[in-house]
């Protein structure tokens, strides 16, 4: 028998105590703790907080914000921070409740690690666009990007399990509709996250368990370096 924090275990216990849960064809699996969710859920409110404290929205945008005229001076990290950060508390409602119906759910199919990366590629996708296209003087904040992206990776996870997506297929293109019709609404950034999401999802359902991680790895670091060169490259 085997010393436990309360009484005794057998060795056959312990060792099926400490066997590794099988992981699916994606690298997640069901039992794994939607942790990366949960803190970039804490982030965006607990920013949501700090900049009501600090004088409100504008002014942390104007000091983080995606401004294309600011990062071509150098300000490069604008491209994150303003994923961050959002425009008032229905901004923020919005993209996290939609991070938290989409969140968990993709954090178990691919796994914690997986899934921070497409989060982080996925908003960094929608500010590129918005920096590539938008006009030099324009402040835009949100995850909007990021959860575009959730949107398109669980389109193409969903199909590669044959799971019906029609309903977030609709809600995808009521959302582009009301981007477009709204001038207030960057739709740039919403398209370019919707499209790095799709490609790194779908970079994530190649491979097999023998070489997914590898495959995984240099696919999602061409997307990565892509864009880098895209914000490079950008002159205005």
């Amino acid at each position: 028998m085997i010393s436990a924090p309360v009484g005794f275990q057998c060795p056959e216990c312990v060792a099926a105590g400490r066997a590794v849960v099988p992981k699916n064809r994606f690298g997640g699996s069901f039992n794994t703790v939607p942790k990366v969710t949960r803190w970039i859920l804490v982030t965006c409110v607990s920013i949501f907080v700090l900049e009501l404290l600090l004088g409100g929205a504008n002014g942390f945008a104007l000091r983080f914000g995606m401004i294309p005229i600011a990062i071509v001076q150098g300000e490069w990290w604008r491209l994150i921070t303003s994923t961050l950060l959002h425009g008032s508390i229905l901004h923020l409602l919005f993209n996290m409740y939609a991070l938290y119906w989409l969140g968990p759910q993709l954090e178990r199919t691919l796994g914690y690690l997986r899934f921070g990366v497409l989060y982080f590629l996925a908003a960094l996708g929608g500010s590129v666009a918005s920096y590539w296209f938008s006009p030099i003087d324009t402040v835009s904040v949100g995850a909007s990007g990021a959860i575009f992206g959730l949107i398109t990776a669980t389109i193409v996870i969903g199909r590669q399990v044959n799971s019906d997506v029609s309903q977030l297929l609709v809600l995808l293109g009521i959302n582009v509709v009301i981007g477009f019709m709204q001038p207030n609404i960057d739709w740039r950034a919403h398209l370019g996250g919707a499209v790095i999401g799709a490609a790194v999802a779908y970079t994530f359902t190649k491979g097999t368990r023998l070489n997914r991680d590898r495959i995984h790895a240099v696919g999602t670091g061409g997307i990565l370096a892509l864009l880098v060169f895209a914000v490079m490259a950008r002159v205005i």
